[in-house]
């Protein structure tokens, strides 16, 4: 179903802690789809994880500080549509962990909307740093986070096992 810009005054959010995990799991699993299909080096990785692989990853995470979940949703269709995982180590390291809008919700500022939302919440804990990956193959991600001033400083390699 495509949805018309002007349905944006349908879109609440709602945020919270680890405990929202599971409300975001078909979004995950469409942002895993999309990093699987536009790997380079990796699509095994993207075919083998799992929504509870990365849910036990996010849980130790937050073992090391705070883990917050903003969640969008369509109230005419209570939809959840996107979703902004974000978290800060108790050294002050933060990072954005997973972004996503479902393709038709797209154009609509939620991505943007998600991510404000986290940075400020992320200087309201004091973090030092803020970082973000964005996975070989999904570069075209670059423009949007440069908007907010997160910008390329290293490349990170890893074996392929």
């Amino acid at each position: 179903m495509k949805h018309q810009k002007n349905h944006t005054s349908t879109i609440t959010y709602r945020s919270g802690d680890e405990s929202l995990l599971d409300d975001i799991q078909m979004l995950w699993e469409a942002l895993n789809r999309h990093h699987r299909d536009a790997a380079v080096n990796f699509k095994s990785h993207y075919e083998n994880v799992t929504f509870e692989m990365r849910k036990k990853n996010l849980l130790l995470k937050a073992k090391n500080g705070q883990l917050r979940i903003e969640i969008a949703v369509d109230q005419e269709t209570a939809e959840s549509v996107g979703y902004c995982i974000s978290r800060v180590e108790f050294s002050g390291d933060a990072e954005i962990e997973s972004l996503y809008v479902l393709e038709t919700y797209r154009g609509l500022g939620l991505g943007e909307t998600l991510l404000s939302n986290a940075i400020a919440w992320m200087d309201e804990m004091g973090a030092r740093t803020k970082i973000v990956s964005v996975a070989v193959g999904n570069e075209k991600a670059f423009s949007f986070y440069e908007r907010f001033g997160f910008y390329p400083r290293k490349t990170q390699l890893e074996q392929i096992k």
